[in-house]
């Protein structure tokens, strides 16, 4: 506890005595006691006096805890040199493979759920429905976990015209949403520690609140005005473009040739099942034969009745069969791939499974590795230079550059890696540690929004005559959703709700992490399966059931600001949420709920008995006579015994707080006493 503060002239003075009062008439022999006076403290002080409490958003110091630099000598020196180095290689390393356990994770959810996300787009009559294509374009981008795939599969409609680009926008409103899932799983592996775990996951979520602001705002304003297809149209119609070539596959060149050996699929198959191919449900999404010979050639073939030849002058008959000659084409296989399940005959979900948990222990090893490598090399002066140079603003004049200019860095690193989900990825853990802030990873963010739609456009400008002017509008229109979302949450300072609403899931997940979870489930799986399903009912239905949700989540949090802001003109009910039961406003009784779940399956019964148990003696009161209280017993006896540190995912500040100050503390002045730890009665 910080000391009392004191006046200036408070300091102990041995000529600062005060007499004790005496009458006139007392006597002038006896001797005078002397009072020392007592440091005076003022009220004034104490309300000025520091608190203490740290903003949890502030930069954690990374100092360097080694030895200095001048200290050592040369061996010292050259030792640590090559310790730099061989840090750096390795670094390098595991961000490679990062990167390639990125691709294989999307190639698993491909063959776990691509047939799937080709289903949803086959059926064209829910399409029409602009909310409906919305949780279709997120639920395939979920589920291939790529917005390209998605795009080409939405560009190869638009081109066959089974889809309008009117109805292709909702949908791209969609993949624009469900690409930042990526980012979100990839904080989850630093829940390890709250304050990394509170940055890692609010630098990931500021995506997912910017895809969802954008589009509570510019999808009714596009059902309205249908403003981005006016645009683009115009765009494409004034500019005369032309067939280029190919967006450079930067970083495909360097990852390719070892994903190429784990795995390898044919996307067409997606393609043939959106387009309604009764032939492709059946065919696998796994690549086996990667060099084909095809040849078109003219043959005789039958056909019922002359009106089915391709030209009078090429049908004859001879007299039992109608003949005529026709263009057959013709495919040879002739090599296999060299990846390690094209001779396997296992299933495509089998395979999709052993990848996606092949390809998750990856990702969580290298990113781990990673956050410590970056740990160990980020210290000293090497983490103040990078500190300063990615969170430091511009002068005065012109700090409001700083912002543009990190949106414009984005866009850059984007086009380079050719995917905004890896830019995002692979910038959450430094997050996390503390080097970038939220306010910097924002327009870093916004950027990497902007320079996946470029290589979007570049590859639509390499598009075939009869696909380039559909798949250019539908880049377009993915481009200009990105600038209007920028225009709406960026340039003005409190309109970068993003950040607010960031900051806020941060501070829960990391007190509660368990919602971090329920948050990534509900958002990019329930809600849009739940709007689907209510699509398929038609559209009365989804308004039926839909308005009235919204509605009371306006009605909230119009009333949750007016609770924060001007809360005098609410009724006194109303001006905090006591109102309500405890489990609807708070999430500490669901906290204890899992908590006892989590505990229910450490102990000696099994969890149905537990909740029995429970059940009973909460109903009987558990006499000895009753067969739970055995159960009972030995529950109440875990509880009595020292607190042990419980899982870490289910951690929580408060009940930490409560059981140290509710278990009963030994004695300190018996030198017999001993005291077990919590890691020890563990």
């Amino acid at each position: 506890m910080a000391p009392w503060p004191e006046l200036e002239n408070a300091q102990p003075n041995p000529d600062k005595y005060t007499e004790g009062k005496c009458r006139p008439s007392c006597d002038t022999g006896t001797p005078v006691t002397k009072i020392e006076l007592q440091p005076s403290y003022s009220t004034v002080a104490l309300i000025e006096e520091p608190t203490g409490v740290e903003d949890p958003w502030d930069l954690p110091e990374l100092r360097d805890t080694g030895i200095k630099w001048s200290e050592r000598d040369t061996k010292g020196k050259i030792l640590c040199v090559f310790q730099g180095i061989g840090k750096f290689i390795l670094l390098l390393g595991f961000l490679y493979f990062f990167v390639c356990s990125l691709d294989v994770l999307s190639s698993a959810f491909q063959l776990v759920g691509g047939k799937v996300a080709g289903q949803f787009f086959s059926n064209n009559s829910i399409m029409s429905n602009p909310v409906a294509g919305l949780v279709i374009g997120v639920l395939v981008t979920v589920l291939v976990q790529s917005s390209s795939t998605s795009s080409s599969i939405i560009v190869s409609m638009v081109a066959s015209s089974l889809l309008t680009v009117r109805a292709a926008i909702p949908i791209i409103m969609g993949a624009n949403i469900g690409t930042s899932i990526t980012n979100t799983i990839v904080a989850l592996m630093q829940a390890g520690d709250r304050n990394e775990f509170r940055r890692a996951f609010a630098g990931a979520t500021v995506h997912d609140f910017f895809n969802w602001l954008s589009v509570l705002v510019l999808l009714p304003l596009e059902a309205a005005t249908h403003y981005l297809e006016v645009l683009t149209n115009l765009v494409v119609e004034t500019f005369n473009f032309k067939n280029g070539e190919d967006a450079p596959a930067l970083l495909k060149v360097i990852t390719d040739p070892f994903t190429k050996l784990i795995v390898q699929l044919d996307k067409k198959v997606i393609n043939e099942i959106a387009m309604n191919d009764e032939a492709a449900k059946n065919k696998s999404l796994i690549k086996i034969w990667c060099k084909t010979f095809t040849n078109v050639t003219q043959m005789n073939v039958t056909v019922p009745s002359s009106e089915n030849c391709t030209s009078p002058s090429l049908c004859w008959s001879d007299g039992t069969y109608t003949w005529t000659l026709k263009n057959v084409t013709y495919t040879e296989n002739i090599a296999k791939c060299q990846h390690i399940f094209a001779n396997s005959t296992l299933p495509d979900l089998a395979v999709g499974i052993i990848l996606l948990l092949a390809s998750l222990l990856v990702l969580c090893g290298c990113l781990i590795t990673i956050v410590k490598l970056l740990g160990s090399v980020l210290r000293g002066q090497v983490a103040v230079v990078i500190k300063k140079t990615i969170n430091t603003d511009f002068p005065f004049p012109f700090a409001w550059v700083t912002g543009y200019l990190a949106i414009l860095v984005g866009a850059g690193m984007t086009f380079i890696v050719q995917s905004s989900s890896v830019f995002t990825s692979a910038m959450t853990p430094l997050i996390g540690i503390g080097v970038i802030t939220i306010e910097r990873a924002y327009p870093l963010t916004l950027g990497s929004n902007i320079g996946t739609t470029t290589t979007a456009i570049l590859a639509a400008l390499a598009s075939p005559g009869n696909t380039l002017r559909s798949s250019l509008q539908i880049a377009l229109c993915h481009f200009f959703f990105n600038i209007s979302g920028i225009l709406l949450w960026y340039p003005i300072p409190f309109t970068r709700l993003p950040i607010r609403l960031a900051k806020g899931l941060g501070m829960l997940s990391a007190e509660y992490r368990w919602f971090a979870v329920f948050y990534l489930v509900f958002v990019f799986f329930l809600t849009p399966m739940a709007v689907f399903g209510l699509s398929l009912a038609g559209w009365p239905v989804l308004v039926g059931v839909g308005a009235p949700v919204v509605a009371v989540a306006l009605l909230l949090g119009l009333l949750g600001v007016l609770q924060s802001r001007c809360p005098r003109i609410l009724p006194r009910k109303l001006r905090d949420w006591g109102f309500l039961p405890l489990w609807l406003r708070s999430l500490k009784p669901w906290d204890d709920l899992i908590s006892l779940l989590a505990g229910c399956c450490q102990n000696r019964c099994c969890l149905c008995c537990r909740l029995c148990c429970r059940t009973c003696c909460l109903l009987c009161g558990c006499p000895p006579c009753c067969r739970c209280s055995g159960c009972c017993r030995s529950q109440d006896d875990d509880e009595g015994a020292p607190p042990g540190k419980g899982p870490e995912a289910f951690d929580n500040v408060a009940l930490s707080v409560e059981a140290q100050e509710g278990s009963p503390q030994p004695p300190v002045d018996d030198p017999d006493s001993k005291v077990m730890s919590g890691s020890t009665a563990l």
